[in-house]
């Protein structure tokens, strides 16, 4: 798994960063990308990455104001383009339908794939073979939402020694053991799984928050997870300006982390009042809270092991 920041700057394109989107790459294990917001010109970003728009199968959308959306019908119309048949879906609060929609059919816009959508609320699970993601409302001006990504847990290796002392030797019958409940050897011999198989790899998870204020409520929602993308919009001495315009300030975001046990956190959303040689001091801020803090720029990517 992979976070690929496609856009990491807060209402409008600078300079040094676009708007936002991010991807979250899981090629290895479902051959599959997803995204997170899609503000404009993304597609545009996307160049200048490995990610291939054929790949990218879902969309998440937090929230509908137009950093995080206005890159869709322009992303949708081009990956039919570039060889995108697979079905996609767009995961997003109530209207994002309406907006795709309305502006693909006034375009003359014609898809090559189906285009499924999925209208989100608070509470809401989503699963698949390998993963589930839980959805939460968070506190911004307009209905904004918040993913809980976790992947299932993961059989355990082998116990190799185990197996030989029991007179199983390596083989296919290997392969076998650890893919079935029992297995019954040419000797008629019955193997448990569960008696040789070590613990199970606990699966990762990521929690990626739309833009919001502030909250406590949000502890459940991050707990644990291996990495927090949390908004950070504004510095610390900003925290009534962020609580008018209903979002986070780096500290805000570094309490989080901390009371959610988290074990990185990655700062975006920054505003375009910060110039570049400031992002330090915004880094700074959070880990004097957090020091397992990190701050995003376009095109910045993550490994999460």
């Amino acid at each position: 798994m992979e976070l690929i920041f496609l856009g990491t700057g807060a209402g409008v394109p600078s300079k040094q960063r676009n708007v936002s989107s991010v991807a979250l790459s899981m090629l290895q294990e479902l051959n599959s990308v997803w995204l997170f917001d899609c503000g404009e010109a993304t597609q545009h970003q996307i160049l200048h990455t490995s990610i291939k728009p054929r790949k990218i199968n879902k969309i998440f959308i937090t929230h509908l104001h137009g950093d995080h959306i206005f890159g869709l019908p322009d992303f949708l119309s081009s990956r039919s383009f570039q060889g995108g048949e697979d079905p996609l879906t767009i995961y997003g609060p109530k209207g994002i339908q309406q907006f795709v929609e309305t502006s693909l059919g006034v375009s003359d816009t014609h898809l090559n794939y189906s285009l499924l959508f999925v209208e989100i609320e608070n509470n809401m699970v989503v699963k698949d073979s390998h993963f589930s993601v839980h959805i939460q409302a968070l506190d911004h001006a307009i209905p904004s939402f918040g993913f809980r990504i976790m992947e299932q847990d993961k059989p355990g290796e082998l116990l190799v020694n185990k197996l030989k002392d029991i007179g199983i030797k390596p083989g296919p019958i290997y392969k076998q053991i650890k893919e079935n409940e029992v297995v019954v050897t040419e000797a008629g011999r019955k193997i448990y799984r569960k008696d040789v198989i070590g613990q199970d790899k606990k699966g990762r998870v990521v929690a990626i928050l739309g833009d919001t204020r502030y909250s406590t409520n949000y502890i459940s929602l991050v707990k644990d997870a291996d990495v927090l993308v949390h908004e950070a919009t504004f510095s610390h001495d900003k925290s009534i300006l962020a609580k008018r315009y209903f979002h986070s300030t780096t500290t805000q975001a570094a309490e989080l982390a901390k009371k959610g046990n988290c074990k990185r956190l990655i700062l975006t959303h920054i505003s375009s009042r910060y110039q570049k040689e400031e992002n330090e001091q915004l880094l700074q801020e959070a880990q004097m809270i957090f020091p397992h803090t990190e701050i995003a720029y376009d095109f910045s990517s993550f490994l999460i092991n």
